[in-house]
């Protein structure tokens, strides 16, 4: 791996099988069990992995914002509200040739980002 790179991600949840679930219905990561019994996740790239943990208090105000990549902001915001999720900052264009971004609230309260490239 290259040094440097993010490579682990743990996010608080209320209860992992609502938050296993959301990320999976969202963003299509990829739900397992680990050698420990943990549930965990990779990402849909398969570049990033984490888990999930209790007992740790949901990132709800701006500091350090983790952005997902995602194809349209606009359809995986659809997707965030259906599997529990809130929108809190609307899609927000950043150029005229597409490059967005918006925020939203996962069903245990964590603020995570969408980022969306330009359009060629």
């Amino acid at each position: 791996m290259p040094d440097g790179k993010i490579c682990y991600v743990e996010i608080p949840a209320a209860d992992v099988d609502v938050a296993a679930g959301f990320y999976a219905e969202v963003f299509a990561w990829n739900i397992r069990v680990r050698g420990d019994g943990q549930r965990a996740f990779d990402d849909a790239t398969g570049a990033v992995s984490g888990s999930w943990v209790l007992g740790r208090a949901p990132s709800r105000d701006p500091g350090m914002v983790m952005y997902v990549m995602v194809d349209s902001i606009d359809a995986t915001l659809l997707k965030v509200v259906s599997a529990g999720g809130q929108v809190a900052t609307p899609l927000t264009l950043l150029s005229a040739e597409g490059e967005a971004f918006a925020t939203f609230l996962d069903p245990t309260g964590n603020l995570l980002g969408l980022y969306q490239e330009r359009r060629s």
